[in-house]
């Protein structure tokens, strides 16, 4: 309940995995925090499609690898229907192989945990998955990193040259993984003006979300390993 007396609705939940005993022990998690609240399980990808369709979850719980259908398929399914536009997807896997990450964050997932998260950064990547960061397990973004510093920037001018220098920064810190709170303390400026070079940064590289940013960031040669 909040201070003016009203409770706001649940953030609801839809969980993806092939193992029964990994999915109840995520419901039983997620229906622990009073502003979550799980609105459907399935087991394949096929069946995650079907039911992001049907109760449309402010955010799905999703794994890799799965039988008839995988994650990365049913992500690309999800996040491709305009019906769905308000879902996001946060990828849980036991791997931190190289072509489930850049898979999953091309089909359009807005964070990658790796399944051995602490029970409170799962739940805290989920309220921020759902208020639109991404959210990556320090292992997969020293893997982004690899991929892309050692090879040439994909016409870093051509693709910024709309950007501001502030929204560059910007950028280069979303790249790097830091928070809207980071961003605003690294900058010396409001989280609502974050926001706003965010919302920017969005419009002129034709990102749906901010794990599409974090791409752009490594494909134009601002993060580094440095």
């Amino acid at each position: 309940m909040t201070d003016l007396g009203y409770e706001r609705p649940a953030i609801s939940v839809l969980i993806v995995d092939d193992q029964p005993l990994i999915r109840h022990s995520l419901a039983i998690l997620v229906e622990g925090s009073p502003d979550l609240e799980v609105v459907g399980e399935a087991a394949t990808g096929r069946e995650a499609v079907r039911l992001a369709r049907k109760f449309v979850p402010d955010v799905i719980l999703m794994d890799i690898r799965m039988t008839d259908g995988d994650g990365i398929e049913a992500t690309r399914s999800i996040t491709a229907d305009p019906s769905l536009a308000t879902c996001r997807v946060l990828v849980l896997s036991m791997f931190e192989l190289d072509e489930y990450v850049y898979g999953a964050l091309r089909a359009g997932a807005g964070g990658f945990l790796l399944k051995d998260a602490q029970p409170d950064q799962l739940v805290d990547a989920i309220r921020r998955t759902h208020a639109g960061e991404s959210l990556f397990a320090p292992a997969i973004l020293i893997r982004l990193v690899e991929c892309y510093v050692n090879r040439p920037a994909a016409s870093p001018v051509s693709r910024l040259d709309a950007v501001t220098e502030r929204e560059t920064e910007v950028l280069t810190l979303v790249g790097r993984g830091l928070s809207n709170d980071e961003i605003a303390t690294a900058l010396t400026i409001s989280i609502k003006t974050v926001k706003t070079h965010i919302g920017n940064l969005l419009a002129k590289l034709h990102a749906r979300d901010r794990a599409q940013l974090v791409i752009a960031a490594y494909e134009s040669g601002l993060v580094s390993r440095g």
